[in-house]
């Protein structure tokens, strides 16, 4: 269709023009869909008349809020929903607009209908849709229903909301007053949490350096209670202050589990080292018994002494088994010395008697006496022993030889006397139950009571037989529980023999418990059956271990090499120990030291006494300078409590005590641990002065930070009182310079945001009195001016009558008029001017310098003519301000003393001179209000 007849078809609604469009507005039925369609289009038309009409035939909200998707920007499309839904508008039913105002999610829409809307109901349900703080903080500053307002300030919640509603709400106080409560709440929880943080960080901050720091006797109730006030702490802890806590709180229960396992292995060490004594003191009650039963037989023989040897043999084994682990203690050691010299001694006895049996034998058949006598010289046998049966056989022939027949019943008698008291050895000897030295007892008596006559034998025969049989009842139960022992020992090394699955370890290991508990089973129920068995299985082992043995002789000697080099190296610290060596470091080395002495096991058998024994020396010798180092470590520190006890009752002041208190410390630090008995004492009594010391420093710092308080508070109130008051007059003045006196007494003021804060508002508020005091002064001088303008007015009329008759007269003042002095010197100078007048183009600048001098005070306009008069002026200010400084009252007073003494002054001159002066004068004497 051509352009033409489209546009002279179409409707009116959508013709070109406006005004068309406008008129048909009104023909249009909004009730009519189509018609319905076609306003809804006019109420988006371009033209603001077009589209108001439109909306105006719309008493329904129902078709417009469609169109506000749309265009949300149209205004007149805003009004008419507002006016629909306040009520302004339309008939709809309360709780239609309620329901369409709950679904309306226009922003500006929504605080018009709480602003506006005819219900509470209404504004309340717009207010739930607005969630922006700055749309609520309007609502409960601008609202006019009380109840909108309390629901607009209820929903504030940050702290700069809630300050900006606290600052604006002047119209509800109540809304004032809860949201300044709010805010102080806020702040105080904001506070509260912060001061909380601070708590957990600063506990945060100890339990991380007590888990960097040692081990220590009160560690683990340090420990505990950090935990415990960790755990009372009411806030929640970040999740990196938690992070933190539990990587602190394992640290520390290393370092207590490290003690304690340190702990249970020295316990461990200690138990072991008992066992390790116990069985070294059963070894040599064995050997001392063995020893201690030879002197009670009658002869001494060469089993004896193989079985002598094979027992020192194996507790010489032993003995160097437990000292490659333990250390043994002096007492024993001793004892040990004692009883190898003993052995020694018999061993050596016994060889000298073997390098001589061949003499002896040889004069014994050539009864050769001298012979006999220097062969049993040589021998040096020792008297508490009994002779080798060669031996007793010498003697006979010599005593013999060589005693009287006196001497017989002497004899006797010492024989039967011993013989008693050997019987009551012997019945103690079983009592014990020691029936290797009670066996040989018992065969030294049945000899010697072969030689004694019946008839003084007969009292002590049934004894002897009594005891005799006790001894063969000990020796049967010996056999009878030795035997079965002795055949599971020897089924037990052939096992072992033919067990090719242990290493040689676990081999030597097994073969040598199987020979010792061979061996301590003595001669009870031996048979010569069991014996073989056992030997060939034992020598099998040894063939098995030959190899095995070699390498243990090469790493023996390695062994015993390291063992001597750290013997040399302990030996050379002792030489030359260090004047201020630590004891703690001295311990170290010790422990190091016994762990390399272990590590390094074990050594050949040679050697193994000698460099256990020397080892031994060096580990006490190492002991009693950590002893000695530690006794020297205790004094020092007992000096340092000495000192802090000083410090405490010193008279210097708490602050430096506190310093002092803790060089102490860390001097305690360095010196290392005392004794273990007397180091926690040290430190109880070290801890305790400390704390006293710390506590008078806090007492200190609590009084001073009271007091500090009190100066903050009386400085608020000083504050709070200078700021509630105004001057009113210049000579109120002193009241400030006593503020600034009482301001200035309460100095210094603690560090801080609030003393910063004070401080501002203080200058503040003392610039602006002054300022004002300054005002006053200058608004005084212009009042005291405006009083003298009836002389100035006389002396203008005297003036005038000069320039009219060429006279000039005095002007007197009135009684009533009080002048001051330089105003009385100023009319003087009036007075004199007439009766020697100027020129009046000399008057005229002078009223017009006064006149720039009064505006640059005034700090009014200046003309341009007048501006290097200005310029002028204000550089003569400043080189007179160099020397002295005028306030500007004073300046305002010198200006009008000089225009009173210019003169004379015509009428014409004072007429263009006085309105500008009079406007000067005002906007002096204007003072703003307080």
């Amino acid at each position: 269709m051509p352009g033409f007849l489209q546009r002279f078809l179409a409707p009116r609604w959508q013709h070109r023009d406006a005004q068309v469009r406008l008129q048909a507005v009104s023909r249009l039925d909004p009730t009519h869909p189509d018609q319905r369609r076609a306003l809804a289009a006019l109420c988006l038309d371009d033209t603001p008349s077009v589209r108001q009409a439109a909306l105006m035939r719309f008493d329904d909200p129902a078709p417009l809020l469609p169109l506000l998707t749309q265009q949300p920007d149209n205004p007149e499309l805003q009004h008419r929903l507002a006016a629909l839904l306040t009520g302004k508008a339309g008939a709809l039913a309360l709780a239609q607009r309620i329901d369409w105002v709950a679904r309306l999610p226009h922003r500006d829409l929504l605080m018009t209908i709480a602003l506006e809307g005819d219900n509470q109901q209404l504004r309340l349900a717009a207010l739930a849709g607005l969630h922006e703080e700055s749309d609520l903080i309007h609502q409960a500053c601008e609202n006019g229903i009380a109840a909108v307002r309390h629901a607009a300030a209820a929903r504030v919640a940050s702290e700069a909301g809630l300050q900006a509603l606290a600052g604006r709400a002047r119209r509800d106080r109540q809304v004032m007053r809860q949201a300044r409560e709010r805010l102080n709440r806020l702040r105080a929880d904001a506070a509260s949490l912060i001061a909380a943080r601070e708590r957990r960080e600063a506990l945060l901050g100890k339990l991380e350096a007590h888990a960097n720091a040692p081990w220590e006797p009160l560690y683990g109730g340090r420990y505990r209670h950090l935990v415990r006030e960790w755990e009372t702490l009411s806030d929640l802890p970040e999740a990196e202050q938690e992070r933190r806590f539990h990587d602190a709180e394992q640290r520390c229960r290393k370092t207590l589990s490290d003690h304690e396992a340190r702990e249970q292995a020295q316990a461990e060490d200690a138990r072991r080292h008992a066992r390790a004594t116990e069985a070294r003191a059963a070894l040599l009650d064995a050997l001392e018994e063995s020893l201690g039963s030879l002197p009670n037989g009658d002869q001494l023989t060469g089993q004896d002494i193989a079985s002598l040897r094979a027992q020192k043999l194996l507790l010489a084994n032993r003995w160097q088994a437990l000292s490659d682990l333990h250390v043994a203690d002096e007492t024993l050691r001793q004892r040990y010395d004692t009883v190898l010299a003993d052995y020694d001694r018999i061993l050596a006895a016994w060889e000298r008697f073997s390098a001589q049996i061949d003499e002896l034998e040889q004069a014994l058949e050539a009864r050769d006496h001298e012979r006999l006598a220097a062969g049993i010289e040589a021998c040096r046998w020792p008297d508490n022993l009994p002779p080798a049966p060669l031996l007793a056989r010498c003697r006979r022939a010599l005593g013999e030889a060589s005693a009287p027949a006196t001497s017989e019943p002497a004899d006797l008698a010492s024989l039967l006397e011993r013989l008693v008291i050997d019987i009551a050895r012997l019945e103690q000897l079983l009592e014990r139950g020691a029936f290797k030295s009670a066996s040989r007892l018992y065969q030294s008596l049945r000899h010697r009571a072969e030689r004694l006559p019946e008839a003084q034998l007969v009292p002590h025969q049934a004894t002897l037989k009594r005891l005799g049989a006790r001894l063969a009842e000990l020796r049967d139960w010996r056999g009878f529980v030795a035997g079965p022992k002795r055949e599971q020992l020897a089924l037990a090394m052939e096992e072992l023999a033919a067990n090719a699955e242990l290493t040689e370890a676990e081999l030597d290991r097994w073969h040598r418990q199987l020979v010792r508990d061979w061996k301590a089973l003595g001669d009870a129920a031996a048979t010569r059956e069991l014996s073989e068995r056992f030997r060939s299985g034992s020598d099998q082992v040894h063939e098995r271990l030959a190899s095995w043995r070699e390498r243990q002789v090469t790493e023996r000697q390695h062994n015993l090499e390291a063992r001597t080099a750290l013997c040399e190296q302990l030996e050379a610290l002792l030489d030359s120990p260090a004047a201020d060596a630590d004891p703690d470091a001295l311990r170290r080395i010790r422990d190091h030291a016994r762990e390399e002495w272990r590590r390094h096991s074990p050594v050949p058998r040679e050697q193994a006494q000698a460099i256990g024994r020397r080892f031994g020396r060096i580990r006490y010798a190492l002991q009693a300078l950590i002893d000695q180092r530690a006794k020297a470590v205790a004094d020092a520190k007992q000096a340092l409590i000495d000192q802090a006890r000083a410090l405490l009752e010193s008279a210097l002041a708490p602050e430096q005590q506190a310093e002092r208190a803790k060089a102490l410390q860390q001097q305690w630090r360095e010196h290392g641990r005392a004794p273990r008995g007397e180091e926690q004492a040290l430190w109880r009594e070290f801890r305790n002065v400390c704390d006293q010391i710390f506590a008078v420093r806090e007492a200190q710092r609590d009084d001073r930070n009271q007091r500090a308080r009190k100066r903050l508070d009386d400085m608020q109130a000083l504050i709070d009182q200078l700021d509630a008051w105004q001057p009113v007059r210049h000579a109120d003045a002193q009241v400030l310079e006593r503020a600034v006196d009482q301001a200035a007494s309460l100095e210094p003021l603690p560090s801080g945001r609030r003393t910063e804060g004070m401080r501002r508002r203080w200058s503040g508020i003392v610039r602006s009195r002054r300022e004002r005091l300054a005002r006053l002064a200058v608004v005084e001088e212009v009042q005291r001016w405006q009083a003298c303008r009836p002389l100035l007015n006389a002396h203008l009329e005297a003036d005038a009558r000069l320039y009219a008759t060429g006279e000039g007269e005095n002007v007197v003042p009135e009684p009533q008029w009080t002048l001051p002095a330089d105003i009385h010197r100023a009319h003087e100078q009036r007075n004199a001017a007439r009766r020697h007048p100027p020129s009046a183009d000399e008057v005229e600048e002078q009223l017009a310098r006064l006149r720039v001098h009064l505006a640059v005070l005034a700090m009014g306009p200046v003309s341009q003519q007048d501006e290097p008069l200005r310029l002028a002026i204000q550089v003569e200010r400043l080189n007179e301000g160099l020397g002295q400084e005028m306030s500007r009252a004073e300046e305002v007073r010198s200006v009008l003393c000089k225009l009173l003494a210019i003169g004379p002054v015509s009428a014409e001159q004072w007429q263009r001179e006085v309105g500008e002066l009079d406007t000067l004068m005002a906007r002096l004497a204007h003072l703003p209000p307080p």
